[in-house]
């Protein structure tokens, strides 16, 4: 068969620059060190590499999304931690206040200290994070969320609500919460908190509430207990239309009363029309500022003349004004122990995260990694393999009749 000279010189071609083009690819796996260098040199393995690839954009996305909500976290753990050593410190100062060695100066003093708490207590409330955004108020985060009104109460004028951040796969965590669930509510298992009406003239003095019987019947509800005559008593719902609990009863001082699967004692002597007020914390005030403004005023109070009504009144508002300083404190706490659990498990996502990172990038790098000592020595062979091509070629050229004439 005759071969023209254009084919042979095509053929040739063709075949040199197949080995040049394969020799110039090894040539580039070993400059980038991959072995994938366009999707066509392995399609299954450029697939799997992309969607490996894409789950550790994301991993690298989750980690940032903790760091952020660990920072914020810890800020917040931070304020809680030092409203909880104020609250403390109040505790103490009301227990001290019941003193009744104390003169009015002296409960004045401690009325002036635990001012100063409550102004500490406040700045704790409206702590930002350094950029200008208060942590503890929720998506109106611009603008402090507790605001003093004219009559020298707090307004929280925040929102409830949290900054939710996507920390997992399929886990969303709060980052934040509200001054309102802090320093404004209680939780569901506060007790009862007693308190004695503003107008009282008489002596009485209630002791602690006890509960008795979760499951009477109208365990749950607010009461009042009233004095009629000095010497009887009743309980009431308060409610509109008052439910009678307890009727007419003679009253002895230091007795227990029961009612609604509670149990109180009351000491003294009240006078008629004297009414004490029986509620759950959350219908009694779950305000800790107002709690604590109660307290201050009720010091700075002086006693000087006002006779056994007047000590009695004391009395009863260090009762209901520690009482509710109390449920704060629970609350606080209860907070900062889910801030501190949401911390643990920040740090065991991130653990888990960076585990998950590790299998990813080992099995990218089965996908995608050149073996040098393969690379090399196929390069080497497809070099030798093109030479001896050029120069069969330049022989096989070289080859005509002439030469043999």
């Amino acid at each position: 068969m005759r071969i023209s000279t254009q084919s042979f010189f095509d053929q040739n071609l063709a075949a040199m620059s197949l080995q040049q083009q394969k020799l110039f690819q090894v040539q580039q796996q070993i400059s980038a060190g991959t072995r994938l260098l366009t999707s066509a040199d392995d399609p299954l393995a450029a697939a799997r590499a992309l969607g490996v690839s894409e789950s550790m954009a994301q991993t690298v996305q989750y980690a940032s999304s903790r760091g952020r909500a660990l920072q914020s976290l810890s800020l917040e753990e931070s304020a809680l931690q030092s409203a909880t050593s104020i609250l403390q410190d109040i505790k103490t100062l009301a227990v001290q206040a019941g003193n009744g060695a104390l003169s009015d100066a002296d409960r004045a003093t401690l009325a002036t200290t635990l001012q100063s708490h409550f102004d500490q207590l406040v700045s704790v409330a409206n702590s930002d994070n350094g950029n200008g955004q208060f942590l503890l108020a929720g998506y109106k985060s611009a603008n402090p969320p507790f605001a003093r009104q004219a009559d020298g109460s707090m307004k929280y004028v925040g929102d409830q609500g949290q900054h939710l951040m996507q920390v997992d796969v399929s886990r969303q965590m709060a980052a934040t919460d509200d001054g309102r669930s802090i320093f404004q509510s209680v939780q569901g298992g506060a007790g009862y908190v007693s308190a004695s009406a503003i107008g009282n003239t008489g002596s009485g003095v209630f002791g602690s509430t006890a509960v008795i019987n979760v499951a009477d019947s109208n365990y749950g509800k607010d009461f009042v207990i009233s004095f009629p005559t000095p010497t009887t008593y009743r309980v009431d719902t308060a409610t509109v239309p008052a439910l009678a609990i307890v009727p007419d009863t003679a009253y002895t001082a230091g007795s227990p009363i029961t009612f609604g699967g509670l149990q109180i004692s009351i000491s003294g002597a009240p006078a008629a029309g004297d009414t004490f007020k029986v509620a759950t914390a959350r219908n009694a005030g779950t305000d800790v500022f107002k709690a604590i403004s109660d307290l201050v005023k009720a010091l700075r109070k002086p006693l000087t003349g006002g006779g056994t009504a007047a000590q009695a009144q004391l009395l009863n508002a260090l009762s209901t004004a520690s009482n509710k300083i109390t449920n704060a404190y629970d609350n606080v706490l209860t907070i900062r122990a889910s801030v501190g659990s949401r911390m643990v498990e920040l740090d065991a996502l991130n653990t888990s995260g960076a585990s998950r990172s590790l299998i990813d990038q080992s099995y990218l790098s089965e996908l995608q990694d050149l073996d040098y000592a393969k690379a090399i020595s196929e390069f080497s062979q497809r070099e030798t393999s093109l030479k001896a091509t050029l120069q069969t070629f330049a022989r096989l050229n070289s080859i005509a009749l002439f030469n043999y004439v």
